[in-house]
């Protein structure tokens, strides 16, 4: 698979085989991941691997978390949108519910899957991606990139992957389970795992705006 095909492939996957990636091809990923680019090559990136046994315990600390109704906390706020942005987000959780079934009159089947991303959809492996306090914007920016070379890379060895926010929700339980120091700072988390193609929640696929809509060309013929 070259990377174009990687690129067109991809997609955020939702439902997992049980059986865990190897090692040996989660170091490719992350080699792959860590030639990124980044501002004057600062690499400000720093990520936590973790094996199903490491993964369950932090499901049953999300699961204890949650059954106290602490409330969210995350090191870098949900956003705010707006307009099409807003709109675009509306559309994804309208073809969601639909290619899995679900309706906005089942408030417990929405809870379910709301806790079923916080579980990691039950995916074998899970990533943490984090950097240090003193970093900013542009550093967040530069992790983004090395995370789009991680999925890109995993899908290259068949393996999927969702990015999620709910796999940060609690940073203190992440500190806690990782010996992870107060430093840093959590972007996101990502589910790891081979693709359990007969589900919908693996092969569901989010549109996308056309080039007319999102690229302006300037002196072209």
């Amino acid at each position: 698979m070259d990377a174009i095909e990687a690129i067109e492939g991809r997609r955020s996957v939702r439902s997992y085989k049980p059986d865990p990636v190897p090692r040996d091809v989660l170091e490719k990923i992350m080699g792959a991941t860590l030639k990124a680019p980044s501002w004057e090559n600062t690499q400000p990136w720093e990520f936590a691997v973790l094996s199903p046994k490491t993964l369950n315990e932090l499901r049953t600390a999300i699961r204890e978390k949650m059954k106290t109704g602490e409330k969210p906390n995350l090191d870098i706020p949900w956003p705010k949108f707006s307009g099409p942005h807003r709109e675009r987000g509306r559309v994804l959780g309208k073809d969601i519910r639909q290619a899995l079934g679900l309706s906005k009159d089942d408030p417990e089947g929405l809870n379910n899957w709301w806790l079923s991303m916080t579980q990691f959809f039950n995916a074998p492996n899970a990533i943490i991606a984090y950097i240090d306090k003193s970093l900013e914007e542009w550093s967040v920016l530069d992790t983004g990139l090395a995370l789009e070379n991680l999925m890109i890379a995993a899908w290259h060895y068949g393996v999927g992957t969702c990015v999620m926010s709910a796999a940060v929700i609690y940073p203190d339980v992440l500190r806690r389970l990782l010996n992870i120091p107060e430093s840093k700072r959590f972007i996101v988390g990502l589910a790891v795992g081979y693709p359990d193609l007969s589900s919908p929640k693996a092969t569901f696929r989010s549109g996308r705006e056309s080039m007319e809509e999102l690229v302006a060309w300037h002196g072209f013929d």
